[in-house]
């Protein structure tokens, strides 16, 4: 039987840092109004003219690429995960898998919100289980900064840009991703969204003028909904893996909101020293977050732990993987 292991973890953030005292100059906040409420002090921006969020994937790919050793022809299959893609079409992927130089990968996008990373480590999960592929790039790459609006106080101290990605590889040991759950729920859909631009509202001046191209969220909805789906996937994802609270070393959830994370330890009883946060730093970054953050406390992760790595996003679609650690 072949596991999918992980067998490289990469992440890239641009170099300009938006940070609260910033924002408090462009729209009505403050520091302490965005700390208190979502535990986010600064966001890291993509600036450069003509750069989408392709850019951001390169870079972590090629780190990825550089770090493992791994040769661009080797890898067999490129999976892109985003909300931000460079274009309606091509795929961000297709962009990505040619700039770093994989002649012989096939490369498509999914499209699964602030869940899309998890969403696509389990198609590569089933991918290499079923022995079709050998190595296989999971990039998210989100350039968040791109759809949100600096006027709307609510929404603009969210978000920032980045990309992160992983390496998966076939193991004969029980490593890596071990199981998922996963689930949506459409009642979502007038929660977080983004109102215009899509088959159903097509850009117009008028859809210009309302700033329906920018994200628009209910905080409070998600909130609410966050909180409970993110819980009861990992739970869920835990028992049916005979894991106790205990037994679990590592919550990963997406860093949307610190409150949120707080909220989903606290519940699940689990101790906040197990629970991996760097929201203060890079914001929200959709689905680049989980591997962003992986990247940043990769030292303090060892063989052999167990993680739980939970998400929720637009739709709403969440789920939660059951991942044994190999790096």
């Amino acid at each position: 039987m072949l596991y999918p292991r992980i067998a490289g973890i990469a992440a890239y953030v641009p170099d300009d840092i938006l940070d609260n005292e910033m924002l408090s100059q462009m729209v009505e906040t403050s520091d302490e109004w965005i700390t208190t409420r979502v535990g986010i002090k600064e966001r890291r921006i993509l600036k450069m003219d003509g750069a989408g969020s392709s850019y951001l994937g390169i870079k972590a790919v090629n780190r990825l690429l550089e770090s493992t050793g791994t040769k661009p022809e080797e890898v067999d299959l490129l999976i892109c995960a985003t909300s931000n893609p460079d274009y309606r079409f091509p795929s961000t992927g297709s962009i990505i898998a040619h700039e770093c130089g994989m002649n012989r990968a096939y490369a498509y996008d999914i499209q699964a919100a602030c869940a899309g990373f998890l969403v696509a480590l389990q198609d590569a999960s089933a991918y290499i289980r079923s022995g079709m592929y050998k190595k296989i790039v999971v990039v998210a790459a989100e350039k968040m900064s791109s759809m949100t609006n600096y006027h709307d106080r609510t929404t603009c101290p969210l978000f920032g840009d980045a990309a992160g990605c992983m390496l998966i590889e076939p193991s004969e040991e029980k490593v890596g991703i071990i199981d998922g759950v996963f689930h949506i729920d459409g009642t979502g859909l007038p929660h977080l969204l983004m109102k215009a631009g899509g088959s159903v509202h097509p850009a117009t001046h008028d859809t210009v003028d309302a700033d329906e191209h920018y994200i628009y969220q209910e905080g409070r909805a998600v909130y609410k909904h966050a909180v409970t789906d993110m819980l009861t996937s990992s739970l869920d994802v835990a028992s049916r893996n005979g894991l106790s609270i205990d037994d679990v070393d590592w919550l990963v959830p997406h860093q949307a909101n610190l409150r949120i994370i707080e909220a989903v330890a606290e519940r699940a009883g689990i101790n906040h020293d197990k629970v991996l946060v760097n929201i203060e730093h890079y914001g929200n970054t959709s689905a680049a977050s989980i591997p962003l953050c992986l990247t940043e406390y990769r030292d303090r992760l060892k063989k052999g732990d167990k993680l739980i790595l939970t998400a929720f996003g637009a739709g709403f679609t969440w789920g939660a993987l059951y991942v044994i650690w190999d790096l």
